[in-house]
């Protein structure tokens, strides 16, 4: 059997939407890949269980997870900290990442108590994942550049320059970060964050089917 690859979009902390999920989609765990594209935390209530959650399956599936530029601002922060980063991460929802990791209550004084396992977990993710038909990102590509010279701030944080323009990569791009009120589908790219932190869906679409899971 061929792989089948299933890509969820950004979660930011919706933990019982990505159970409902991926007890919802058919993943056979020798055959199929599961990549996620970046966004586990920030403005949902329970990112410390969603990152929790994601490295329980690493032991159980074919899991690829890609960096989102939340996760590079919580890193940042811990790594740097001063008002800039602070700012950064707070102003984009990182008080209920906060608030979610303190849960623990271990009272040691630090602001974020993210355990050594998630920060190896942060520190490891890649900026892609790329097949022979797929390019998977978290925000999108800047158009008409070779992938090895894009900047790692527009594989993180690009919007409509990217989306709306043809990228000329050649292969299918699957992206995040941008919220849409459905499945973005275009020819070359698809995009699968649905705004489930605000009241959208969680969506994962099946390639290369197109098939689309939503709860």
């Amino acid at each position: 059997m061929s792989e089948r690859i299933f890509a969820i979009g950004d979660i930011h902390g919706c933990f019982s939407m990505l159970e409902k999920l991926i007890d919802e989609i058919p993943l056979n765990p020798e055959a199929d890949r599961l990549v996620f594209i970046g966004d586990y935390i920030d403005r949902g209530p329970h990112s410390m269980e969603v990152v929790d959650y994601i490295i329980a399956l690493q032991d159980e599936y074919r899991v690829t997870c890609l960096l989102g530029n939340h996760e590079e601002m919580l890193m940042d922060y811990l790594e740097r900290p001063n008002e800039e980063t602070r700012s950064l991460f707070f102003l984009n929802g990182g008080g209920e990442t906060a608030r979610s990791y303190n849960r623990r209550g271990k009272g040691d004084g630090k602001l974020i108590d993210v355990p050594e396992e998630h920060q190896s977990f942060f520190k490891s993710l890649p900026l892609w994942h790329e097949t022979e038909d797929y390019l998977f990102v978290h925000a999108g590509v800047r158009p008409k550049i070779p992938l090895e010279k894009q900047s790692r701030a527009d594989l993180l944080w690009i919007r409509t320059e990217f989306i709306y323009a043809s990228h000329g990569l050649g292969k299918t791009v699957i992206f995040g970060h941008t919220p849409f009120g459905a499945p973005f589908m275009a020819d070359d790219k698809i995009g699968i964050d649905t705004g489930a932190v605000y009241g959208g869906n969680l969506t994962c679409i099946e390639l290369p089917s197109r098939n689309v899971y939503q709860v």
